[in-house]
């Protein structure tokens, strides 16, 4: 479901959609038993849930003035918070590809 927009993969390489491109995560999971696709959606929401959690409090913690002298974001909390966001997902794009990679090594 957001694994590919949020940087989780499978252990497996997508397959060959048809029209060339790569079959996303919801043409596998048709040929799963639709108790397995509850339960990996669940556990995909809890993880996508769980991960805009971590960058709410990271980036808060790190761009937002702990005094709130006006109720809008400064210029320069909303410049901070946006690069925090942008790295944050770069980096967990990063390490999944590279989780992805060792795991087809391994196989």
């Amino acid at each position: 479901m957001f694994g590919g927009v949020f940087g989780g993969s499978g252990s497996k390489p997508a397959a060959a959609g048809p029209m060339g491109g790569m079959a996303g995560p919801q043409q596998q999971q048709q040929h799963m038993d639709p108790n397995a696709q509850f339960a990996a959606a669940e556990q995909e929401m809890e993880m996508v849930t769980d991960m805009f959690a971590r960058i709410g409090e990271l980036c808060y913690k790190k761009c937002l003035i702990q005094r709130y002298s006006d109720e809008e974001l400064t210029k320069a909390e909303a410049v901070c918070a946006d690069r925090c966001v942008a790295k944050y997902f770069q980096v967990n794009r990063e390490v999944s590809d590279k989780l992805a990679k060792l795991s087809q090594a391994n196989q």
